[in-house]
C-alpha cells in the first residue's frame, strides 16, 4: 500500500514582536541595552550595533527609533540624509553587507556631525572588519563607537526560545524549553532554526509542540 500524502506545509512567514517590553535583558546584551537606553550620552554623534543574525539588533534597533523618532534609511546617502532636520536621529540597518560607494559614505558622516544629526548603524561585522581602501573613511570609521550583542547565556537562550514560539502563536512548557536549552547549539541561528523546524513539523503531523515531538524532529537524545 502506497503511504499516505505528507501534509503541505506553507511557510506564511511569522513577524517578530518589537516592543519595548518583549526585549529580555540578561547579562549577555544589557551593556548594549543601556548603551542605547543613554542615546544623548554617547561619546560620538554614531554607533554601530554589531551582532550575529537573529541577535537581536533590529529589536533593539527598533525600541531605539522609537523612543528618538528616529528617521529610517536603507543606506548612508548625502542626499537623503539632507533632508533630516537638524538634531534629528537615523537609523541604518545592515550597512554592512551593501557599503556605499566610499567617497559618498565619507562625506555622508561629515554630514552627521554638520546637522547635528545622531546615527545609529546595524551591522554583522564591526567597522574595522569591513572592506575600506579610503584612509580618511577608514580612519573616521575607526573612531565610530562600537556595541556588541555577545552570544545568549542561558537566560537569554531560554527566553529567546520562548519569544520564538510565541511569534508563531504557540505556548510551550518549560520542560520544552529546559530540554531544547540544554541540547542545541547556543547561538542565536541554532535557536531560531530549531524553533522553525519544530513548529514545521508539528504542522505537518497535526500535533502539539511538546517536548516528544521536539525528540522527535531534532533527534538530539531522549525526551
Amino acid at each position: 500500500m502506497a503511504d499516505p500524502p505528507r501534509q503541505l506545509v506553507l511557510d506564511l512567514g511569522h513577524a517578530p514582536s518589537r516592543l519595548r517590553e518583549d526585549f529580555v535583558v540578561t547579562p549577555a546584551n544589557r551593556a548594549a541595552f543601556a548603551f542605547l537606553e543613554a542615546g544623548s550620552e554617547w561619546p560620538a554623534p554614531e554607533l554601530v550595533l554589531v551582532g550575529p543574525p537573529g541577535s537581536g539588533k533590529s529589536h533593539l534597533a527598533e525600541i531605539w527609533r522609537v523612543s528618538v523618532e528616529a528617521l529610517v534609511l536603507p543606506t548612508l546617502q548625502r542626499g537623503a540624509l539632507s533632508a533630516v532636520p537638524a538634531g534629528g536621529a537615523v537609523l541604518v540597518e545592515d550597512l554592512d553587507r551593501a557599503l556605499p560607494d566610499e567617497v559618498a559614505l565619507f562625506h555622508a558622516l561629515n554630514l552627521v556631525r554638520e546637522l547635528r544629526l545622531t546615527l545609529l548603524v546595524t551591522a554583522r561585522t564591526p567597522p574595522r572588519d569591513w572592506t575600506v581602501v579610503l584612509p580618511d573613511l577608514a580612519s573616521r570609521l575607526r573612531a565610530v563607537p562600537v556595541v556588541a550583542l555577545r552570544a545568549p547565556d542561558d537566560a537569554l537562550l531560554r527566553a529567546l526560545l520562548v519569544k520564538l514560539f510565541a511569534d508563531r502563536q504557540l505556548a510551550v512548557d518549560e520542560s520544552l524549553i529546559s530540554y531544547l536549552a540544554t541540547r542545541i547549539e547556543r547561538s542565536f541561528a541554532a535557536a531560531r532554526r530549531t524553533v522553525e523546524l519544530i513548529d514545521r513539523e508539528a504542522l505537518r503531523q497535526k500535533r502539539p509542540v511538546t517536548r516528544a515531538l521536539a525528540a522527535e524532529t531534532l533527534k538530539i537524545g531522549p525526551a
